[in-house]
């Protein structure tokens, strides 16, 4: 299966190795509504980077994924996960199968958001809970990237003197749809979530976002990655 990541597996992971504190802030976000034990699936799991961070800093062991790029998931297996080469709307697990899904970075990325957290609700536990994390559009990132979308390039004077100094990929930028908070919370209440709870990191403004790490706080309100955590009701 073609995916817009594909080709591009090893410029998504040099970037996060050349930007370790954007990777470990936002590391830390992700495990912050994680729990040691518990049967997760990652969706759209990319190379497995994040997920071999958790296991060996958190002691979260996220063995399953799904990914779309076939260069994407030889690294994550690679990394000791077994990794289903599907998209989110096409995945659909035996019912029941996990306690906790997983969409880490990757809901911009997701045509039909609505398909993928109904298979996810169909494939959870009863009270197993849904996370997405990504950029939200209303914020800075979200605002600065969709500026760098229109515009094709970081390569603009409208960018000059606000953009970190190594961007993410325009390649990657340009390929994605982020939601705003409130959107991808109306998305998890159509599929049958609820009991919402929020968490944020990258507070600072993208140009200093990466001259330190950042432990999550909860809410929504200031984060540049913000996760969204629901119950199957």
């Amino acid at each position: 299966m073609e995916s817009g990541f594909d080709s591009y597996a090893e410029k998504y992971d040099s970037w996060f190795m050349e930007n370790r504190n954007v990777l470990y802030s936002e590391a830390a976000l992700v495990a912050y509504f994680l729990r040691s034990g518990e049967k997760i699936l990652s969706v759209g799991c990319g190379s497995g980077l994040f997920e071999q961070i958790l296991r060996a800093d958190y002691g979260i062991d996220i063995r399953y994924g799904v990914e779309p790029s076939s260069d994407m998931a030889e690294i994550a297996v690679a990394r000791g996960m077994t990794v289903e080469i599907a998209t989110a709307e096409d995945y659909v697990a035996a019912p029941g199968t996990y306690d906790t899904i997983l969409y880490n970075g990757c809901p911009g990325y997701i045509t039909d958001l609505d398909k993928a957290l109904a298979n996810s609700r169909d494939s959870l536990r009863e009270g197993g809970k849904v996370i997405l994390i990504d950029i939200p559009k209303e914020s800075s990132y979200g605002l600065l990237y969709n500026l760098a979308k229109t515009l094709g390039t970081w390569d603009h004077p409208l960018l000059e003197g606000v953009q970190p100094k190594d961007p993410y990929p325009i390649e990657l930028v340009t390929k994605a749809c982020w939601r705003t908070t409130a959107e991808k919370v109306e998305a998890m209440r159509r599929a049958g979530f609820g009991h919402f709870e929020y968490a944020q990191t990258l507070t600072r403004h993208p140009l200093y976002s990466g001259k330190d790490r950042e432990e999550p706080v909860p809410g929504c309100d200031r984060g540049d990655y913000v996760a969204i955590c629901g119950i199957k009701l």
